[in-house]
């Protein structure tokens, strides 16, 4: 069973996303793209919801060739353009034929995605992996498909925006790491499916 990881900067009071649905309202410091290419590397498909599709498909293609970019974001970008990617959407539209992105992405309803997802994890692998994309996971984690969240925690609290969850979870820490020069924590946790929660 392939494992679904949830990746995500998320300010110290707990927010995804600062007022006015600002994400650059949420601290990120270099580690957070490091440790992303570390995902990204230890996966094969990534899973994306219709605005994050929008939005990373016209920023990360060009990355791998601007040199003034962050060293770990342009080797992310150069795996990002090849890598499988799997699209939750009921109103996007492929890549054009000319787009890095055309031979590697599918666009799933979202009625259809958790029967979807689901095979797809029953399929051999490595790990999918998702970033943005919060109402699309989500929904999945209702449906027992999120195995692990990582939360990047940034050092600012914005004190309003949209938290990083839109339901109760519960959650087990699997393990807490900090990263040199940098004041950003990362947590690793296993989602706890119903089942097993106390």
């Amino acid at each position: 069973m392939r494992k679904l990881i949830v990746v995500s900067a998320v300010s110290m009071d707990g927010f995804f996303e600062g007022p006015g649905h600002d994400v650059m309202a949420v601290p990120m410091e270099n580690c957070f793209g490091t440790y992303n290419l570390e995902r990204l590397q230890a996966a094969d498909t990534v899973l994306l919801g219709a605005n994050s599709y929008t939005m990373f498909s016209s920023y990360w293609t060009s990355v791998a060739d601007d040199n003034s970019a962050f060293e770990a974001d342009r080797e992310f970008s150069k795996i990002y353009n090849v890598v499988d990617k799997v699209v939750v959407s009921d109103h996007a539209s492929p890549p054009p034929a000319d787009h890095p992105w055309a031979d590697n992405t599918r666009i799933i309803s979202r009625a259809d995605a958790p029967t979807e997802i689901a095979k797809l994890k029953e399929q051999d692998g490595r790990e999918i992996v998702t970033w943005g994309s919060r109402t699309t996971w989500n929904g999945l984690l209702q449906h027992g498909l999120i195995d692990e969240i990582h939360v990047l925690l940034g050092p600012a609290a914005l004190a309003g925006g949209t938290p990083l969850f839109e339901h109760p979870v519960s959650l087990r820490r699997l393990g807490v790491r900090t990263f040199d020069n940098f004041d950003t924590v990362l947590v690793r946790y296993a989602v706890q499916q119903p089942s097993r929660q106390r």
